[in-house]
C-alpha cells in the first residue's frame, strides 16, 4: 500500500481534531483569552521565532475563511505558531516580516514537471546537445525557475535519475537554491524509445518491471512513473504497481489512450496524467464508467489526475504572440549557448511536431476537464513544464489562471490543487502543503486577493522557501 493511501484511511478521524488550524479557527471567532497570548503545537507559549511574517491576510491552504491581519511565526525550517496580530505576540530576536496588505499562502506545487527540459522545440536535437548540461545547469535552472516563481515544490514525472536526485540533494543541503523535487527518475515503458535510454528504461518481463522498481526505490524515488503502458503486458503492468506499492510508492501513469487508463484503473494505478484522447470529444463510456467506479471506493482513497491543460488550452494565442518568447524570465540560469539553441527551436511554434494535433484538440477540451471533475477525480496543478515553450515556475500561475478563467474551477479549491491536495497525494500532509503549526515553512505572498484575481499568482512577492527568503 502506498504511502498516500496509508495516509487516507485515518484522515477522517484525525480532521475532526487537527484538520483545521489555528489560523481558520481565528478567523471564524476571537481566540478565547486564555489562548491570546502565543500558540504552539505543544499548546505551550512559543519561546522563540526565527521569523515573524506580521500583518497579511492568510489563505493557509485548508479551504476555511482567510484570516486577515495573520501572524506566521517560524523557528528554523518550521512554522511554530499561526494567529493575528494583537493576539499572538512575536518573540524577542524575530526577524519581523511586514506582509501589512499582501496575502499569504502556502508555496504552490507544480505536480508535473520535467527538469531535463527547459523549452526547446525540437526533442530529438535536445537530447543530443543537454546530457552534460543536465546536473550541471539545466536542472538547476528549472528549479530555480519554478522557486521564484512561488512554486516550492515540483514533481519531476520522468528524467535521467543520477542528475536529477545529485541537484535535489543540493538544494536540500542549501547549496543550491530551488524548488523541493519529488522525482520519479526514469520513464518505466516497454521499450525506449531510441537514444532516450538514460530516461527511459525499458520493461521486458514482470520479474523485469520489480528489479527495475526496486531499484528506483532504492535510489531514493518519490513516485513510479509508467507510460505507454499499453504496449506492456497486464502482468508486466501489475508487477510495476503492486511493487511500486509495497515499497510504498505511488504509481502515476499516461493516459493519452483509452487502454492506457483502462489498464491503469484495473491494475491500481493511483494518478493519471493529461487529459489525453487526442481528437476524440471525450472520454470513452466504459473508461467513465470504470472511473466513476473507482471514485466511489473511499477506502482506497483519492483517484488523482494531472490534467496539464493550459499548455494545450492556450497554445494558439502563444503561437501568434510575437512576443511571448521574448520575455527574458523563460530563460533565466541558463547558459547563454543553451538560450541562443533554445529561442532558434522556438522561431515557429506551428511547425513543431510537438503541437501538430494541439488546434484539432482545442474543442475538445472543455468536455474532457468537465467529465475529470464530474467523475469524482481529485484534480492537480501540474502543467508539464520545459516541454515545448513551456517554461518552469511560469507555466504554473497560468495553469491556475486558466482552471478558473476559462474552465470555472472555484479559485480555492483551485489553490488547494496546487497545496494541499498535491502534499496529500505523496502522503506528505503531515509535513507540507499548508500553513499550520508544525508544518516546514514554505510561504509566499502577492499582492491581490487570488480568491478573486487569481492572475495575481503571476506576480509572487516574496519567496519563503524551508523558513528562508528566497524572494
Amino acid at each position: 500500500m502506498n504511502s498516500a493511501l496509508r495516509a487516507w484511511r485515518p484522515l477522517a478521524a484525525v480532521a475532526c481534531l487537527s484538520s483545521v488550524s489555528v489560523a481558520a479557527t481565528s478567523a471564524r471567532r476571537p481566540l478565547p483569552p486564555h489562548a491570546r497570548s502565543t500558540v504552539s503545537t505543544a499548546g505551550q507559549a512559543v519561546q522563540r521565532a526565527t521569523l515573524a511574517l506580521v500583518g497579511g491576510t492568510l489563505i493557509d491552504g485548508h479551504g476555511g475563511t482567510p484570516l486577515p491581519n495573520s501572524v506566521v511565526l517560524v523557528d528554523g525550517s518550521r512554522i511554530v505558531a499561526v494567529g493575528r496580530v494583537g493576539q499572538l505576540a512575536v518573540p524577542a530576536g524575530a526577524t519581523v516580516i511586514s506582509t501589512d496588505g499582501q496575502y499569504v499562502l502556502p508555496g504552490l506545487w507544480d505536480m508535473h514537471v520535467h527538469v531535463m527540459l527547459v523549452g526547446h522545440g525540437n526533442y530529438a536535437h535536445w537530447d543530443s546537445v543537454s546530457p552534460p548540461e543536465w546536473e550541471r545547469s539545466i536542472i538547476p535552472a528549472a528549479a530555480k525557475q519554478s522557486v521564484m516563481n512561488g512554486v516550492t515544490s515540483i514533481r519531476d514525472l520522468g528524467g535521467p535519475l543520477e542528475e536529477i536526485l545529485s541537484v535535489r540533494g543540493k538544494i536540500e543541503r542549501g547549496e543550491l537554491v530551488g524548488a523541493t523535487i519529488y522525482t520519479s527518475g526514469p520513464f518505466l515503458q516497454h521499450a525506449p524509445y531510441p537514444g532516450t535510454e538514460r530516461f527511459r528504461w525499458g520493461i521486458s518481463s514482470p520479474a523485469d518491471a520489480r528489479a527495475k522498481v526496486k531499484k528506483l526505490a532504492d535510489a531514493g524515488v518519490n513516485v513510479i512513473k509508467l507510460i505507454d503502458q499499453d504496449q506492456m503486458t497486464k502482468d508486466e503492468i501489475r508487477a510495476v504497481v503492486d511493487e511500486a506499492h509495497a515499497r510504498k510508492l505511488p504509481v502515476v501513469a499516461h493516459a493519452h489512450r483509452p487502454e492506457e487508463v483502462r489498464l491503469g484503473l484495473e491494475m491500481g494505478v493511483d494518478d493519471f496524467e493529461h487529459t489525453g484522447m487526442q481528437a476524440s470529444p471525450g472520454y470513452p463510456d466504459d473508461v467513465l464508467r470504470t472511473l466513476h467506479e473507482r471514485t466511489a471506493q473511499g477506502a482506497k482513497g483519492p483517484l488523482w489526475w494531472t490534467p496539464t491543460i493550459d499548455v494545450l488550452t492556450n497554445y494558439t494565442a502563444r503561437r501568434d504572440d510575437d512576443e511571448y518568447l521574448d520575455d527574458p524570465r523563460w530563460y533565466q540560469y541558463l547558459p547563454t549557448a543553451l538560450v541562443q539553441d533554445i529561442r532558434a527551436s522556438l522561431r515557429r511554434l506551428d511547425t513543431l511536431q510537438y503541437y501538430r494535433l494541439v488546434p484539432d484538440r482545442g474543442p475538445t477540451l472543455q468536455t474532457k476537464f468537465r467529465q475529470l471533475r464530474q467523475s469524482g477525480a481529485r484534480l492537480l496543478i501540474g502543467t508539464d513544464a520545459g516541454v515545448p515553450g513551456n517554461f518552469h515556475g511560469y507555466a504554473t500561475a497560468e495553469e491556475m489562471v486558466t482552471w478558473v478563467r476559462q474552465y470555472g474551477m472555484d479559485p480555492m479549491e483551485t489553490i488547494r490543487a496546487a497545496t494541499f491536495w498535491p502534499a496529500m497525494s505523496l502522503g506528505l500532509q503531515d509535513k507540507v502543503g499548508t500553513v499550520s503549526v508544525g508544518k516546514t515553512a514554505d510561504i509566499i505572498t502577492v499582492r491581490e486577493n487570488p480568491l478573486a484575481t487569481i492572475e495575481t499568482l503571476r506576480n509572487v512577492q516574496m519567496v519563503i522557501k524551508n523558513g528562508k527568503r528566497v524572494k
